[in-house]
């Protein structure tokens, strides 16, 4: 270790070279999950820098965990807890970022921030689509293939990256950072390494393309009775609002009403009376002016029309107000639901014509044989995606939580996986916290596929913590 860290030292410059245990700390714990012991930490501060690790990691044998802002949620972004893993972080890889508003394009490297990367953006009239709750790196969130709220809209990740360029882990730069939205030739290598959890390569810039900033938005919380009144909302609104309605967001009762027994500062719509099964929040945005057309009442008047059909008579209250007040209340779940006891959330999707259907199996199964733990789902029905957060108190389980865990683990995914034809990571990626759910749902020709790409890649197995 001492003549990897002095040459490490030599490369990049001391105080880029971490080996004290009091510095090593915030690299060693993921935001939710993950949490090991690292043998030391590097910040390359440029893409051959980058580069040029990987290739001394190679040759001392010494695997490597790529971090960027280490806001992910499936522990890939922590080293394990041998003590001899090396964590690579790229807090210091953000020089480049250079806009085109012409092109509608940025050149980024990966350790630019989201919130770096939109006030860039900013004067220009323009923004990157991905809206999230945290503030990821722009390398982790091609790594994991980010979603976020507005994707019925704009996309993923993968729909808005145009170039990549790579370390691999022998210490080879690679890649295009072409800013081409038309280029049919042949095999898209950025592709290769989207949503791969950073074990093919270390994802050191990319061309991203940006949107204009909408120059109006209008949104409602429609009451819902029962779930196919949702989807059958989803419907009317993508018949007739397609070109506008940038999220569909879907918050079930058990996760509305914590909100606002520990936030302070919101308004509940509902007062004192009890939410409905399901409060759809719906949202509508457009970068034409309000004088050339009216969001608000165009959103209030598509939503009369639904009322007066017969699914609508299921509707049980429509509020029409501010977005940025709804979007507190959707924003606050999580951290509320987290007051109320021990949480155990999935991010899991299924078809959406099957997604009320699907949650509601998830309850029958949980009063049938977990009485005990609440169903407290929400999440983008719109793009067939759902945080179903299971809550329960230790006091009332008949098992210790670590026990009992897995075993929820396992019934959610099998009934989303096979029962509903779903996934068990919708958006959040593949990592140590679900590796085990990846070798039990991948079929085995597909992790051969991986496997191949992976010995190719990396023949000496040191990048990374996940396992495809």
């Amino acid at each position: 270790m001492t003549d990897l860290a002095a040459a490490l030292q030599n490369l990049l410059g001391a105080d880029a070279v971490l080996t004290e245990r009091a510095d090593l700390v915030r690299y060693e714990e993921g935001w939710r999950y993950g949490k090991g012991s690292a043998l030391l930490a590097v910040r390359p501060a440029t893409a051959e820098q980058v580069a040029a690790c990987l290739a001394l990691f190679r040759a001392a044998g010494v695997q490597v965990v790529p971090q960027g802002a280490n806001t992910g949620l499936v522990g890939a972004s922590t080293p394990d807890a041998s003590g001899r893993m090396a964590v690579l972080s790229l807090e210091r890889l953000n020089r480049r970022l250079e806009v085109d508003p012409v092109d509608r394009t940025v050149l980024v490297d990966g350790g630019v921030l989201l919130s770096g990367l939109n006030a860039a953006l900013q004067p220009h009239g323009l923004m990157f689509p991905i809206d999230l709750g945290a503030d990821p790196s722009i390398g982790g969130m091609i790594a994991t293939n980010t979603g976020g709220t507005r994707l019925l809209k704009y996309g993923d990740v993968r729909h808005n990256l145009l170039g990549i360029e790579v370390a691999l882990p022998d210490g080879t730069l690679v890649g295009d950072l072409n800013r081409l939205r038309k280029n049919n030739t042949g095999l898209d290598l950025k592709q290769l390494f989207v949503g791969t959890s950073g074990t093919f390569g270390v994802i050191t810039g990319a061309v991203v393309q940006a949107v204009p900033v909408p120059a109006q938005r209008a949104a409602a919380l429609v009451g819902c009775g029962e779930g196919e009144v949702a989807l059958a909302l989803l419907r009317a609104l993508e018949r007739d609002l397609a070109d506008v309605l940038t999220a569909f967001e879907v918050i079930s009762a058990g996760a509305f009403a914590p909100v606002f027994a520990h936030t302070e500062g919101l308004r509940n719509p509902y007062g004192n009376s009890a939410p409905p099964a399901y409060t759809v929040l719906v949202e509508l945005a457009s970068t034409l002016p309000p004088a050339a057309l009216d969001l608000g009442s165009l959103l209030e008047e598509r939503l009369g029309a639904f009322l007066e059909t017969a699914e609508g008579e299921a509707v049980t209250d429509v509020f029409m107000g501010r977005p940025e007040d709804f979007w507190a209340i959707r924003h606050h779940v999580s951290e509320s639901l987290r007051a109320e006891g021990k949480v155990l959330a999935f991010d899991v999707s299924v078809p959406r014509s099957r997604m009320a259907a699907f949650t509601e199996a998830a309850r029958a199964l949980l009063v049938a044989d977990f009485p005990f733990v609440r169903c407290c789902d929400f999440g983008h029905w719109g793009d067939g995606g759902t945080h179903l957060n299971l809550v329960w108190k230790d006091a009332e389980s008949p098992m210790p939580s670590a026990e009992l865990v897995p075993v929820l683990q396992t019934r959610i995914y099998d009934l989303a996986v096979k029962g509903f034809a779903g996934s068990y990571s919708a958006e959040h990626g593949v990592g140590p916290h679900n590796q085990r759910f990846y070798e039990a749902y991948t079929p085995a020709s597909a992790q051969a596929v991986n496997a191949a790409l992976k010995t190719h890649l990396d023949p000496d197995g040191i990048l990374g913590t996940t396992k495809l």
